[in-house]
């Protein structure tokens, strides 16, 4: 257990594929953070980013082997994590759903897509706002905006988390910016007044959800289907 503490990453992935029962525990709870906020803010739903960090986590866990080290572990569970997000997102939108009026919801706001506790009072309509408009990018742009603007990696290390090009990633946040600034451009004053707008213009912040790397269950969603997104989830691009 000492020796996992200084271990690389690549070395804790191949001490899981191995057998050791603790090297990918401690590689996701390096991770899981990161990982936890792209699910979040792709998704904009707590309860939708925790199932689907599960079954990413649980996808990766056993595809594990597979991995051919042609990139860096990070930037594996990253895609891995965002095709979880994908395809859920995509499963809302052929299957949609009526939300519960607002006389029907827990008392406490627990409720799928209810406030959360961490949104200060007064941000809450530009929080939800900037969510709704996030929500309303074509799938590709929002991940790229995501993970480039929100989550600030590099446009280089984006492409390889979504297996494009470097142009490709800064077309789809060129797009999506234009697209939020029309969106947007009504709330530019509060946004830019706001400190915890310009620190989470998601607002999502929040703690990360227990997830339990290594169930031997099914991971619904993580691999299937017949997109892009999906054959890379499961193997590594370069």
């Amino acid at each position: 257990m000492d020796g996992h503490a200084t271990a690389t990453d690549l070395e804790l992935l191949r001490a899981h594929v191995d057998g050791d029962r603790h090297a990918f525990a401690e590689l996701f709870r390096r991770h899981r953070d990161r990982l936890w906020a792209v699910a979040l803010r792709t998704l904009g739903d707590r309860e939708e980013a925790a199932d689907a960090l599960q079954d990413a986590l649980l996808s990766a866990h056993r595809a594990a082997s597979r991995f051919r080290g042609d990139s860096a572990v990070t930037t594996w569970l990253h895609r891995i994590v965002v095709n979880a997000c994908l395809d859920r997102i995509r499963r809302r939108q052929a299957h949609p759903t009526v939300p519960l009026p607002e006389g029907n919801r827990a008392e406490d706001g627990s409720g799928t897509g209810g406030i959360e506790p961490a949104a200060v009072a007064q941000d809450h309509d530009t929080v939800l706002v900037v969510r709704e408009a996030l929500a309303a990018l074509p799938l590709e742009q929002r991940a790229a905006l995501v993970l480039v603007d929100v989550q600030g990696y590099p446009v280089a290390e984006v492409a390889r988390i979504l297996g494009v090009a470097e142009g490709t990633v800064k077309s789809r946040c060129a797009r999506g910016r234009a697209r939020l600034a029309v969106l947007l451009g009504h709330l530019r004053p509060a946004v830019a007044a706001t400190p915890s707008a310009r620190s989470d213009p998601a607002g999502m912040v929040g703690d990360v959800p227990g997830v339990t790397p290594g169930n031997p269950g099914p991971a619904e969603g993580v691999g299937s289907g017949s997109s892009r997104y999906r054959r890379d989830a499961n193997q590594e691009d370069t």
